[in-house]
């Protein structure tokens, strides 16, 4: 059960292991692009190319897809960034219950979106954690975990195409020993967790008062979606990269202190300054800085301060 191409590598190494396969769950085809395109989940179009059955249950609970995944009478589930809540009862259906291949350091992080949170938190690491799934989002009991570190350089998509080949691996190495019962879930300490739901829209909202580095963490932990953005004149402009300078001021957050020809920089919180590196403006494409300020230099030099409309 997977949806994103996270999912695509862990499905592949199964089959290429000799698993027997009897059915792939994923979400149902959406609309995605600004031409809302009908299209089917990475993980339904390795499923065809596999030649597995796929269920597309809008809503597992419930559902007549549910009774047939059921009667498949599976050995195990395997999850792996599926994205919907699976029922106590099909939790229990196979012979030797249902894992997840969850992609953080359980108890740290559980929810949907948990590589988001790492990098803004600024997280030195994360990783990937095999765990038995029970009815309480991502409090199952642990069979393994491995550690990534988190570069200055990685970002969301970055992050998740190296999690899931460190997923893919832990969960190939940890499979057999599940299914002998060789290996046994150790209990989560529950004090220690932590959460991360779906982002909403106001935590996509770079908020100046926070130092660059904090700023960075933000911008790195929204790309490539959802994109942290800040406003002016009611219009969104999507910062997509910045870089933390060592200098400081003493201007307000959100202030322009900076421009010329191939530089943009702004105050943060706590005298910290940063340098906008990408952004995309209201209407228009990706630009570098330097693309940017030569195409609109009159518009960069009257504003003061960003982040909030007309200040």
């Amino acid at each position: 059960m997977g949806t994103p191409q996270f999912s695509v590598p862990i499905l592949e190494a199964l089959v290429a292991q000799a698993y027997d396969v009897v059915a792939v769950v994923t979400q149902p085809d959406r609309p995605v692009g600004r031409k809302r395109v009908i299209t089917p989940t990475p993980v339904k179009e390795a499923a065809i190319r596999l030649g597995l059955p796929v269920f597309q249950p809008e809503k597992i609970s419930g559902s007549p897809e549910m009774a047939e995944i059921m009667a498949l009478e599976a050995d195990i589930i395997v999850t792996a960034a599926f994205g919907q809540f699976l029922p106590d009862a099909l939790l229990k259906a196979p012979k030797k219950g249902a894992i997840n291949v969850h992609a953080s350091l359980l108890p740290k992080y559980r929810g949907g979106a948990p590589v988001h949170f790492a990098i803004m938190a600024g997280e030195k690491e994360t990783g990937v954690t095999i765990m038995e799934m029970i009815k309480k989002m991502d409090a199952g009991g642990i069979y393994a975990q491995k550690s990534l570190p988190i570069t200055k350089k990685d970002d969301v998509g970055i992050m998740f195409d190296k999690l899931s080949l460190l997923g893919r691996d832990l969960l190939l190495e940890t499979l057999p020993k599940i299914l002998s019962g060789e290996l046994q879930p150790v209990p989560q300490e529950e004090q220690l967790a932590t959460f991360s739901p779906n982002i909403t829209r106001e935590q996509e909202v770079i908020d100046w008062q926070q130092t660059a580095e904090m700023i960075d963490c933000q911008v790195r932990g929204m790309r490539p979606w959802p994109i942290a953005y800040t406003t002016y004149q009611g219009d969104r402009w999507k910062i997509l990269a910045v870089t933390p300078l060592e200098e400081t001021t003493t201007h307000a957050p959100g202030t322009i202190i900076e421009r010329d020809k191939k530089t943009l920089k702004i105050a943060c919180g706590d005298g910290t300054v940063l340098s906008i590196e990408t952004l995309q403006p209201a209407g228009k494409g990706l630009l570098g800085i330097a693309e940017f300020l030569n195409g609109s230099g009159q518009k960069v030099a009257v504003m003061q301060k960003v982040g909030q409309d007309d200040e």
